[in-house]
């Protein structure tokens, strides 16, 4: 219960100031105190403690709060425009007349046309409808959306996007939001997502960073780890050494230069046999989108510098491919 409705309560064990009377209501709406008998309001202004609730537009229901839906940087109009429905009632439930009919046509034919005027905010609202579903076949997150968004935006301020493909760059900018919030996706997955080949992903990422000037943080193997085991049932003690196998890497620096995927599969390669929950090479290549030669190569270096550490024989355990 609102604080309206908790003061009406107070108040209607009183007499109304105006006519005496224990008629005193509370108007939600108006966030007013009011005699029901002789109209008096007797408090104003009051704060309202109930939620704040709103229905996007684009469900097609009707506001019911008091404010609209959230201002998204992913949408082209930042959220911000109204829309004419295609309803031909009125807000009482009745229909329009053949005069109004048209009046409202011609006013949805207007509206239709002022969403997209000009090449720049066709190509702004084609670019982000392609950002939304290619971020939802790749289960990424809002907040990588809306860095996308951000990227394109800028992007397309700059006029880095002439010449270039709107889908293709798009790719691109989403590849660069999932590496700026570190979220572990490649290349391939952002590929298979949108229908291109990756490497012109991959070259449009780089001009990406060289003409914005961005700066990316390096990417955490160790999210790659439990990415990886998941797909192949790995279990949660094989993990943890898979990880620690990271680390261990880092310190010493033998990451320096390797592909974070890479890494992360042959550490949990390694990690599998050191723990009796050995995985074939094909299996885990697979899962992490590398070759069995990458898996094989960095194995055999891991397993050379760190199996000491980790008390490995000099021999290769059974069931273990060098």
């Amino acid at each position: 219960m609102n604080l309206s409705r908790l003061e009406g309560l107070q108040y209607a064990r009183d007499k109304c100031p105006g006519c005496g009377f224990h008629t005193i209501t509370a108007d939600d709406g108006a966030g007013e105190l009011v005699c029901r008998n002789c109209g008096l309001v007797v408090s104003e202004r009051s704060v309202s403690q109930g939620p704040e609730r709103w229905v996007s537009s684009e469900e097609g229901s009707a506001n019911e709060g008091r404010n609209g839906a959230p201002v998204s940087i992913t949408r082209r109009d930042m959220g911000l425009s109204a829309a004419v429905g295609r309803s031909n009632k009125d807000a009482a439930g009745k229909s329009f007349g053949p005069p109004m009919r048209s009046t409202i046509e011609r006013l949805r034919r207007w509206d239709s046309r002022a969403r997209a005027n000009g090449a720049r905010e066709r190509n702004l609202g084609r670019a982000l409808s392609e950002l939304e579903k290619m971020g939802d076949k790749l289960s990424a997150s809002r907040a990588v959306k809306e860095r996308a968004a951000y990227f394109y935006r800028k992007a397309l301020e700059r006029g880095f996007l002439r010449g270039g493909s709107i889908t293709s760059i798009a790719a691109a900018v989403l590849y660069a939001a999932l590496r700026d919030t570190e979220t572990p996706r490649t290349v391939k997955d952002v590929a298979d997502a949108s229908n291109l080949n990756k490497n012109e992903i991959a070259r449009g990422y780089r001009a990406l960073l060289r003409e914005m000037d961005l700066t990316m943080p390096v990417a955490d193997a160790t999210k790659d780890v439990t990415r990886i085991a998941s797909k192949i049932g790995m279990s949660e003690k094989t993990i943890r050494k898979a990880i620690e196998i990271v680390r261990m890497s880092e310190r010493r620096e033998i990451s320096a230069g390797k592909a974070p995927m890479g890494l992360a599969a042959s550490s949990l390669y390694l990690a599998g046999i050191l723990e009796g929950d050995a995985k074939t090479q094909k299996e885990i290549a697979d899962a992490a989108g590398v070759t069995e030669v990458t898996v094989r190569n960095m194995y055999k270096n891991l397993r050379e510098v760190l199996g000491g550490a980790l008390g490995m024989k000099e021999a290769p355990p059974k069931g273990g491919v060098l």
